[in-house]
Formats: C-alpha cells, structure tokens, sequence
C-alpha cells in the first residue's frame, strides 16, 4: 500500500477528517465532527512503514499471533487497543484496507450517541442525493 492508496481510503469514509494535532509528520484520521471527532488511524508521511488502528483487544492478539512482525503492539500507542500494521506488501492492501474499516468503525461505535445520530442523519440524506 502506498501512502496516497492510504490517504485515498482513509478521506473516502464518510465524516473523515485528516489533521496533524501532534506535529506536521504524523498524520491522523478521525471519525466525527468538527467538534468530536476520534482518531482511528495514524502515521508518519515522512517514513510511510507503518500505520497505528485501533483494534478490540482480543482481535490484537489473534492478528499479532497470525501475523508476526507484520502486524505489532501500537507503536507509542495503548498497546492494548492500538496495532502498528507494516505497508510493506507483506499484507494485501485489502487486509490492510479491512483492518482500516474496523478501526473506523470501532471508534465511530464509541462517539456519544448524539453525534452517532448526527452522522447517521447527514449519511442518508447524502445516500439520497
């Protein structure tokens, strides 16, 4: 996977948001909106190895113990619910891509639920468009 494959994917999934709240290396995605939104994937766009997603905590074992160096405890992240998932051709761009999906998702579930429904409502009426 490429950086701007992974730039692509990742601005493509609804209510998107790309910022670099750390430093003008790390570049992070969010769900939400202007006001709430979560990051749910990172990484550095000088030195595209590797990108951090959020992971429940039993699906980071499996992937780790499955995947071996490819996909590791999230570097500088919760080592608990963060992966580090080497872009290195190890992994098909479609594993990495689900991987994304999940981590979308599981922070997207964990916004407050005013905002969820906020989401919900500017999706379908955009779906209608």
């Amino acid at each position: 996977m490429t950086i701007e494959d992974y730039h692509a994917f990742c601005l493509n999934l609804p209510f998107t948001i790309e910022d670099f709240p750390f430093d003008q290396k790390t570049m992070v995605f969010k769900v939400g909106n202007a006001e709430q939104a979560k990051m749910f994937a990172l990484t550095d766009i000088n030195e595209f190895n590797f990108v951090n997603l959020k992971v429940e905590p039993e699906e980071s074992l499996k992937l780790q113990d499955e995947h071996g160096d490819a996909i590791t405890p999230g570097y500088h992240m919760n080592k608990k619910h963060w992966i580090s998932v080497i872009t290195d051709e190890s992994l098909s761009d479609e594993f990495v891509e689900g991987l994304i999906i999940d981590s979308y998702n599981i922070v997207k579930k964990s916004l407050p639920k005013k905002v969820r429904e906020q989401l919900d409502v500017l999706h379908s009426s955009n779906a209608k468009e």
